[in-house]
């Protein structure tokens, strides 16, 4: 495949575009076929008609159009119309309007889509999860026709997604995931899966050397991001991990294709409140850095002050060095880093914040970082290395649970464990979290953990305290009785301060 960056001849779409019109074409006769009819001679321009509206509502999101992601539309579309559109340059294109207004299509689904859903629903088959992939497949080659996409562009791919999987959701389709080690985009040509990183230069000796064992196929993407929303709250945050997600598979895009891609640093602040899913979006986020190569084992390493710094002299470099190394080709989750920066004239935290900077240059391209705890705090820690401001350019924010997500959390747990909180429970529960003190160090989720064991503990001994038969022991407790958690066993407001729950990230 011929590829160029700009200008006349920009193919970066042919592939894409092939790959979702041959497949949604067939779907398309499929379903003529089925109620009788011969398949309609237009289907196949009907579908690149669509894919054409997919791309041109991509391009328009951020209202810039660029030359050359608009050669790139001429390029790829204008020999497939029975127009002028191939022998127009890009200003006929401005001149026009032809883009302008295109990405109001984003915004619901389209004719074609509909007519998918109804099918899959009225037969049981899975045309508009195909449609779904492929769609989002090319809105991601429309972002990667410019070097440096915009953060508007990846929201709107992302408004795209979310679009079509309420329709999906709402019209009952069972969810239809790839497999998990399948391409996460589409495109011809070799799928790597480290192409991010640079290759290990081979140790002398290595081949009398046991071979690990194989890692598992990495996970889907679409499969990741269903885990990420279905947590609960976490509205923003979940919104800045798409978009770091989106640019990423841009940019893998890219490089795939020989194409330019911007140095640009993958390391995190996560600023918020201990309990508030800190750690849970860090293992989530290691495993998207996996699929999409940017790291190959994608596991997640946790550390702190005490992991780190050392009590002598030339120790706490070594022990930094340490955790790097566990870390090696996953993620370091850095919890309280504010602590490093710490201490009086003895104290080798200092050293240890130097060690983190030098590191994570030097391995930029195996391990990445996210230092996170208490928002204030952590621009401290930005603050106690000139390097750190650089390597950690954006800050994701954390926001306490409200109430009712902290009842969502309770009752969740409460499922995850077999029990059943009864509706009264439910009602007790978001009293006790609305009496709760909010503030620096509040629990969050651990609140509604502690809570959970709480009543856990409390239902247990009040079954254990029935009253004894004429046989002198308890009956036993029906199964219902055991799945229970009723309100009596829901602590009283004042039963857990606090205090007792500002553990955890």
């Amino acid at each position: 495949m011929s590829i160029r960056s700009d200008g006349p001849g920009n193919t970066i779409l042919e592939g894409p575009v092939a790959e979702f019109v041959t497949p949604i074409a067939t779907l398309l006769g499929d379903l003529t076929r089925q109620t009788g009819r011969t398949p309609s001679s237009t289907a196949h321009s009907d579908v690149t008609l669509e894919a054409f509206n997919v791309v041109c509502a991509i391009l328009d999101s951020d209202d810039r159009h660029t030359d050359s992601e608009i050669w790139a539309l001429l390029t790829t579309f204008g020999p497939k119309f029975p127009t002028q559109l191939g022998y127009a340059t890009p200003e006929d294109v401005r001149r026009a309007g032809i883009l302008n207004g295109k990405k109001s299509w984003l915004a619901k689904p389209s004719t074609l889509f509909d007519l998918l859903v109804a099918a899959d629903r009225r037969s049981g088959t899975n045309g508009a999860w195909t449609y779904y992939h492929l769609a989002i497949a090319l809105g991601h080659y429309a972002i990667a026709l410019d070097m440096s996409p915009t953060e508007t562009e990846l929201r709107a791919i992302d408004q795209f997604r979310s679009m079509l999987v309420d329709t999906l959701e709402r019209s009952g389709i069972p969810r239809d995931l790839p497999p998990r080690s399948a391409p996460q985009s589409g495109g011809t040509g070799p799928q790597p899966t480290n192409s991010p990183r640079r290759a290990t230069p081979a140790v002398p000796g290595a081949a009398a050397l046991t071979p690990p064992e194989p890692l598992p196929p990495p996970e889907s993407i679409d499969a990741l991001l269903t885990e990420l929303d279905a947590l609960v709250g976490l509205k923003n945050v979940k919104a800045e991990v798409h978009l770091v997600t989106n640019l990423l598979q841009v940019h893998k895009l890219r490089r795939e294709r020989g194409l330019p891609t911007p140095d640009s640093s993958l390391h995190l602040i996560f600023a918020g409140n201990p309990g508030t899913g800190k750690t849970t979006v860090a293992r989530l986020l290691a495993r998207i850095y996996r699929t999409l190569g940017v790291v190959e084992k994608g596991h997640l390493v946790e550390t702190d002050r005490a992991g780190m710094v050392a009590g002598f002299v030339g120790q706490t470099a070594l022990k930094v060095t340490e955790v790097f190394d566990r870390a090696n080709e996953g993620v370091l989750l850095i919890d309280e880093a504010y602590a490093l920066a710490r201490g009086g004239e003895k104290d080798f935290g200092q050293e240890a914040v130097d060690t983190l900077v030098k590191l994570i240059e030097d391995r930029r391209d195996s391990v990445v970082v996210i230092a996170a705890g208490y928002p204030a705090e952590m621009t401290t820690f930005i603050e106690s290395n000139p390097g750190l401001r650089s390597r950690f350019p954006k800050t994701i924010t954390f926001e306490d649970y409200s109430d009712a997500e902290l009842v969502k959390i309770f009752e969740g747990l409460c499922k995850n464990n077999k029990y059943e909180p009864t509706s009264p429970a439910l009602k007790a529960a978001r009293k006790f979290f609305a009496a709760q003190q909010r503030g620096k160090g509040f629990g969050n989720g651990r609140v509604a953990r502690n809570l959970f064991e709480q009543a856990m503990a409390s239902q247990a001994s009040r079954l254990m305290a029935r009253p004894k038969g004429k046989t002198g022991e308890a009956p036993s407790p029906t199964d219902q009785q055991l799945l229970a958690i009723e309100a009596v066993d829901i602590a009283k407001p004042t039963a857990l301060p606090p205090s007792a729950a500002r553990l955890g990230a």
